[in-house]
């Protein structure tokens, strides 16, 4: 047993110094009783790239080029350094089966958590980025600031093809939101099938256009089984004239999220990112991986927006680390903050446009905006919109008056005295935040 652990071992190194181009990856881990850490993340970096449960016989010649070392480490977090010559050139599934691979179910790790990896410019130019990114604003609404709002249908599903065009997406487009957004569970179900469901929504996309004289599109669910239909469904959004379409990124996997780019980029569209599954493994604050280091990899792989929490709605996430990612994805370069993230540069790749969802509502948009500001985001309101007492018409249009008063820097009671839809926006919720 000796022998085995002392291989472990020689995979740390706390004088080594990381190379400019090393991929560096920040994890939390906790051993298993008996485990010491030296064993625990020597065996995390050993695992993760070039080594094994026992000493070999006949070792490459290559092998120490291809060694990760952890270099850093104390109390419960350790940093590894792995030489970029361990990954396939613009691959992120091949990195994430090193990084985060066998070594989450290693016995001897009670719980192993990725918390962020920086990640060289050596690394990052053989990425695309997102096509639009926050750039959607400006490109595809003609605005000069956002936010881009948009409108799942509630309930998330039971309409046909045509009640979700024309009874949701219609009204709340005449309402004043810039997008309708397919759930995460909408895809081509036998009530409302994938190509009727895009033509009623071209329809009254164009209705609604020219009625109220701004730019209409929609998210709509490309999700798919195999890629050959991930493709054709996105050709058929992109025939009619829509400027997006909408991804599940977890469940589709990596190598759907990096095809979807190469299409985008084909068809000049943007890709609205949802991160359905997400929470299976991210949300446990010891193990498996976090939103940020998520967020991250698919800003790298090239998705234009990407939801991220709201910080008062009813989906989990703090306000101070939906915040890092915020800044993550909008910035093009960041420090780090201790133990939460560690510090990146992007080179070429663009910003991704933050969009805040989850259980929101006129009243507590504010406290949204507090978080997020208003310029560069994304502002989904589903039931909030279509739960308004008068319909989602007037529930499209208390959102866009809460936005309007923020704005202008007047409380939403004030605001909503000469504003009747808002005005019964508040009566129903106030400013309730869901559980």
């Amino acid at each position: 047993m000796a022998e085995e652990i002392e291989w472990y071992h020689e995979f740390i190194n706390k004088n080594y110094k990381p190379k400019k181009d090393d991929v560096k990856v920040l994890f939390y881990y906790e051993p298993a009783e008996g485990i010491t850490n030296e064993d625990a993340i020597g065996r995390i970096a050993s695992e993760s790239s070039s080594g094994t449960w026992t000493t070999l016989t006949e070792l490459p010649k290559l092998l120490p080029k291809v060694k990760a070392y952890a270099y850093e480490y104390d109390s419960n977090y350790v940093k590894i350094a792995y030489p970029i010559i361990d990954f396939e050139k613009g691959s992120v599934p091949c990195m994430v089966s090193a990084i985060g691979g066998n070594i989450f179910g290693m016995k001897a790790l009670n719980n192993l958590r990725l918390i962020d990896a920086e990640l060289p410019l050596d690394y990052i130019k053989d990425f695309k980025g997102p096509n639009y990114g926050v750039d959607v604003i400006k490109r595809i609404f003609k605005r000069k600031s956002g936010p881009v709002t948009s409108v799942v249908p509630k309930p998330k599903i039971g309409y046909t093809a045509e009640e979700h065009a024309k009874k949701v997406a219609y009204a709340v487009w005449k309402g004043g939101i810039d997008c309708v957004k397919d759930d995460e569970n909408l895809t081509n179900q036998s009530f409302n099938k994938f190509e009727p469901r895009v033509k009623f929504l071209a329809k009254y996309r164009d209705k609604a256009m020219k009625e109220t004289g701004e730019v209409k599109d929609a998210f709509i669910n490309v999700t798919s089984s195999n890629l050959k239909e991930l493709e054709r469904r996105v050709k058929l959004v992109h025939d009619y004239g829509f400027k997006y379409f909408m991804i599940d990124m977890v469940v589709s996997g990596f190598t759907a999220v990096g095809t979807a780019v190469e299409l985008a980029y084909d068809y000049d569209m943007a890709i609205h990112g949802h991160r359905a599954m997400h929470s299976m493994f991210t949300r446990n604050p010891k193990h498996g991986m976090t939103m940020l280091f998520l967020a991250k990899l698919l800003r790298l792989i090239g998705v234009d927006q990407i939801h991220t929490g709201t910080g008062v709605g009813k989906l989990e996430g703090s306000a101070e680390s939906i915040m890092a990612m915020e800044k993550m994805l909008m910035n093009q370069e960041v420090d780090k903050i201790e133990n939460v993230r560690m510090p990146q540069k992007w080179g070429k790749i663009k910003p991704v446009l933050p969009v805040s969802s989850g259980g929101l509502h006129p009243g507590i948009i504010p406290a949204v905006f507090d978080i997020y500001g208003t310029t560069n985001i994304g502002l989904q309101v589903g039931g909030g919109t279509l739960g308004h007492p008068d319909g989602a018409e007037a529930g499209a249009k208390a959102v866009t008056q809460a936005i309007e008063a923020y704005k202008q820097k007047i409380s939403l009671e004030e605001y909503a005295e000469k504003h009747k839809e808002l005005k019964r926006a508040l009566e129903k919720w106030g400013h309730l935040k869901p559980i």
